[in-house]
């Protein structure tokens, strides 16, 4: 009888050893998930971020690029965890990925929160923009992110077309006769904006303010979503480590103890 509790207990073992091998594989792919979703986010979206008068939308895009590299450094120490069968290893190793979820609960619920204020605040700063910097001396960066606006998303104008005409460059000598810049055509070719008709430029509802809108809501709600999503997993894993065997208590960082 002892003999097949001894047995048992040692399959259980072994069960949840690889539970939360398994576990903490698809934790590691969050991590790397997370980071990828942020990286990407910056590489190569990062055009766009000149339109914006904030910052929350870069900067819930680096929270998650530190939390995602915490989670998989994290969890290649919960692989060696594991591997040591050590449950005071695992705790700790699980405490350290509760305050990283944290973090990362905390960057999807700012991506949630601050949509609104983000597209808020666009309404009132492309058209500005467009108004009032483009083209403009010391605005180069400006320019190349309303130009890459304009083409990405085949629009023109930060409502409509008609915004163009209140701009100081196409007020100016500089525009050579333009009624719009040359990347509201669908075609760009040289002074191609100085016909403005709809089979000529890009003539979109809403015009750019509506595309970018819901180009932040894409976006910010799937960082949200990651964030969350992979914080909501942590309950479970920490409810295993309360059923691992204790073993080899307080020697998480150095040699296992002989007999």
């Amino acid at each position: 009888m002892a003999h097949y509790k001894a047995e048992q207990d040692d399959w259980l073992l072994v069960y949840l050893k690889y539970l939360l091998f398994v576990f903490n594989f698809f934790f590691w792919v969050g991590g790397a998930a997370i980071m990828a979703v942020g990286v990407w986010t910056l590489v190569e979206k990062s055009g766009y971020l000149s339109v914006l008068a904030s910052s929350t939308f870069a900067a819930s895009a680096y929270i998650l690029i530190f939390a995602g590299a915490l989670v998989m450094v994290t969890g290649f120490l919960g692989f060696c965890a594991i591997v040591r069968e050590d449950r005071s290893c695992l705790s700790t190793y699980f405490c350290l990925l509760l305050a990283i979820f944290l973090v990362e609960l905390v960057a999807g619920v700012l991506a949630h929160m601050y949509y609104q204020r983000l597209s808020d605040e666009l309404k009132q700063h492309l058209t500005r923009t467009l108004a009032e910097n483009y083209r403009q001396p010391g605005a180069a960066d400006i320019t190349t992110s309303v130009d890459r606006l304009q083409q990405d998303f085949k629009c023109c104008g930060s409502n409509s077309s008609a915004d163009w005409q209140h701009s100081a460059y196409i007020l100016s000598q500089e525009a050579e006769g333009r009624r719009v810049p040359d990347s509201c055509c669908k075609t760009v070719v040289a002074r191609c904006g100085q016909r403005a008709h709809p089979s000529n430029i890009y003539k979109v509802e809403g015009g750019c303010v509506s595309k970018l809108e819901q180009f932040l809501a894409d976006h910010l709600l799937l960082m949200g979503a990651v964030g969350i999503g992979v914080a909501c997993l942590q309950p479970g894993m920490n409810h295993m480590v309360t059923l691992f065997p204790r073993k080899d208590e307080g020697k998480c960082l150095g040699a296992r103890g002989t007999t």
